[in-house]
């Protein structure tokens, strides 16, 4: 927070994608997409955020629709023009509210008409954006047709938990300063509860998601790789798995249930793909390794093999 208030991190980013074309955009993600699935990876969030003006937000998400037809991964996209409030609307509380609503009457119409989203998310966190206006960007989002999504209580607690499942999103991600009240209400929720070890682990910071108290509440626990330029700069989803197991104390079976059947439900994708039976899709990872409990065992090691979408080889 510290980082972005003087201009850096997520500030940076922008001024970078905002210089790019969509052709460049294009080859960079296709490139880390090709890593990803060499790592096992078979689906794929892509969250824009790092455009945060219409123009730039379209360009990116233009970019994901792009590599939804041309690489045979399973990618899923989310709006995240609610990422972050950009340098030029700081100034004052009015010139913030500007930037509110020019999320709600101008970038979403065009996220909604052009087709170019599944979810909309919202940073939810203080310094970033209030319960209320994440209330409200998210209300309006799914008035539109989008299913709902936050990055929820990542650093500080706000009630980010408890909104997620009031307003029936599909997933509260991060959650590392989640409260009890939070934990009590994804845990009577149909939201899942997506835990981004990674992203504490290369922070630095010595808290963790309270991943056993989740799952001694009920809640639905996923596992996610947070893959991005300012906090989880890693393709390599194996390694989330170890630190699933080592710094979140689950079991090997709780990890990979929270990588593979709960991950697909925290995208709407649990009557698809997720697990290997009859009637879903063939998203396969092959692994070298005689027990599974090796794959989180060898943790930084690429034991993947080979992948499949849908039956077919991926060849990013």
């Amino acid at each position: 927070m510290e980082i972005a208030a003087k201009g850096g991190g997520i500030h940076s980013s922008v001024r970078d994608v905002r210089a790019r074309s969509e052709d460049e955009l294009y080859l960079l993600a296709r490139a880390r997409l090709a890593k990803l699935a060499a790592h096992g990876t078979t689906t794929v969030e892509i969250k824009s955020g790092y455009g945060l003006s219409v123009d730039d937000e379209l360009k990116s998400l233009r970019v994901i629709q792009r590599l939804q037809r041309d690489v045979n991964l399973r990618i899923v996209p989310t709006w995240l023009g609610a990422h972050e409030i950009p340098t030029e609307f700081r100034d004052t509380a009015a010139r913030r509210s500007e930037y509110v609503q020019l999320l709600l009457n101008e970038m979403l119409p065009r996220v909604r008409d052009e087709q170019l989203a599944k979810f909309a998310d919202v940073f939810c966190e203080p310094g970033v954006f209030t319960v209320d206006e994440t209330r409200a960007i998210l209300t309006a989002s799914r008035e539109a047709g989008l299913a709902l999504k936050l990055h929820a209580d990542e650093l500080e607690g706000a009630g980010a938990a408890e909104l997620a499942a009031a307003i029936g999103a599909t997933s509260a991600d991060h959650l590392a300063a989640i409260s009890e009240p939070g934990i009590r209400a994804l845990a009577a929720s149909d939201t899942v509860a997506t835990l981004l070890p990674g992203t504490m682990l290369f922070l630095g910071k010595p808290k963790q998601a309270p991943a056993r108290d989740l799952i001694a509440a009920g809640a639905a626990i996923a596992l996610a790789s947070d893959f991005n330029p300012g906090t989880s700069p890693t393709v390599n989803f194996p390694l989330i798995l170890t630190l699933g197991v080592s710094q979140l104390k689950l079991s090997v079976a709780e990890a990979i249930l929270a990588a593979t059947v709960n991950g697909a439900a925290a995208l709407n994708l649990a009557e698809e793909t997720g697990q290997l039976a009859s009637g879903f899709a063939a998203d396969i990872a092959m692994w070298d390794c005689e027990d599974v409990r090796e794959i989180p065992y060898w943790y930084g090691d690429r034991r993947c093999v080979a992948t499949w979408v849908n039956g077919e080889l991926t060849r990013v």
